[in-house]
């Protein structure tokens, strides 16, 4: 069946529709990772966002249910240059095309991704509408998508209720913000009893449970429209409690104590982002998806300074907050399927938390 992908700007892309054939409106991002296509549909921080994937074939080795890291696909649409459909993997459980089909999510194939990853660089991230409709008149459409914003996506990824993880070591809380499941998993294989916690979880609760350290995770949207969980943040910051912090969890204790956020053009999203560590000089390859970054111009140096900086466009990767046993980034090292380059900051939390006792 024919699909189109229309952009608010009235680019069109023709293209045969793949999964669901629903329309959707939804914010057009790009990630241009080679593989882990799975765990970038099950990465609840797209959620509210239609997928480019720059990689012209995807779907290769098919579907492994073990890889998702979230117990559902989050993304609004699905595009690809060229969709494989018999995929060769001795762990493949499911096709691609089926899996969107499953799971209701429109996606479009065929279409030429590197012009429009071409637009969205050059225009910056847009909104745009996945279709099986043919409108002769654009206005209509383009008044929709202009109309569209992503909203209240933390509350919507987030687990509904608490649970546990058992471990014998250091005891975690982690405040779900839109997790992916191996931030907890990272945690769980290093001995910790992690204790997941939804995100509207007020800090008075966390805090009674006497944790060894508190990871805020990864999570969708604009931090700014997050101002609950940033006045209990704000009460975490101030417990002296080890805490470690991940994208969006980054961003939060930043606002939390006065720095501002604002949107990237066209946001870091991809398995190949080089980050410099500026106390030792080190660079790391990183995984990253997020479209907002802390403004470290808004930083005051005496609560926090940058630990971390993107090597391609010098934006702030990480925080070290001063006097506090707190240290957040902006990148994943929790990557699946990587890369594991900054998978030691597990192992520095911990360290962090066994000083503190």
């Amino acid at each position: 069946m024919k699909a189109f992908l229309i952009l608010e700007d009235g680019t069109i892309f023709t293209g045969t529709s793949i999964g669901s054939t629903r329309e959707v409106i939804s914010e057009i991002v790009f990630n241009t990772s080679m593989t882990g296509y799975l765990e970038v549909l099950t990465d609840p921080s797209y959620a509210g966002q239609a997928v480019v994937m720059t990689y012209p074939l995807i779907g290769n080795y098919g579907i492994c249910h073990d890889d998702m890291e979230s117990l559902k696909p989050w993304p609004d649409g699905y595009i690809v240059r060229e969709l494989s459909r018999i995929p060769s993997n001795f762990r493949s459980e499911d096709t691609i095309q089926h899996f969107l089909e499953e799971n209701d999510i429109p996606g479009i194939s065929g279409i030429d991704t590197r012009a429009l990853t071409k637009i969205l660089r050059e225009k910056g991230t847009m909104n745009g509408m996945i279709t099986t409709k043919e409108y002769s008149d654009l206005s209509e459409p383009i008044e929709r998508m202009k109309a569209y914003s992503v909203t209240g996506v933390v509350k919507k990824t987030t687990c509904k209720e608490k649970y546990v993880l058992p471990g014998d070591g250091k005891k975690v809380a982690l405040l779900d913000l839109g997790a992916k499941k191996n931030i907890a998993r990272s945690l769980n294989e290093r001995g910790c009893q992690v204790t997941v916690y939804p995100a509207t979880t007020a800090a008075e609760e966390i805090l009674a449970s006497d944790p060894d350290g508190i990871m805020l995770s990864n999570g969708p949207g604009d931090p700014k429209e997050c101002t609950d969980i940033i006045e209990e943040i704000k009460k975490l910051y101030e417990s002296d409690v080890p805490i470690f912090a991940i994208c969006l969890g980054h961003q939060l204790m930043a606002l939390a104590n006065g720095a501002d956020t604002h949107k990237l053009k066209y946001g870091h999203r991809g398995g190949n982002h080089p980050v410099k560590d500026l106390e030792t000089g080190r660079v790391y390859i990183s995984s990253q998806n997020h479209g907002y970054v802390v403004d470290t111009d808004t930083l005051d140096p005496s609560v926090a300074v940058p630990a971390f900086v993107n090597v391609n466009d010098g934006t702030n990767e990480g925080l070290k907050y001063v006097g506090k046993n707190i240290f957040t980034v902006q990148y994943h090292p929790e990557a699946c399927p990587g890369p594991e380059d900054s998978g030691y900051l597990f192992d520095k939390f911990i360290k962090m938390m066994e000083v503190d006792r």
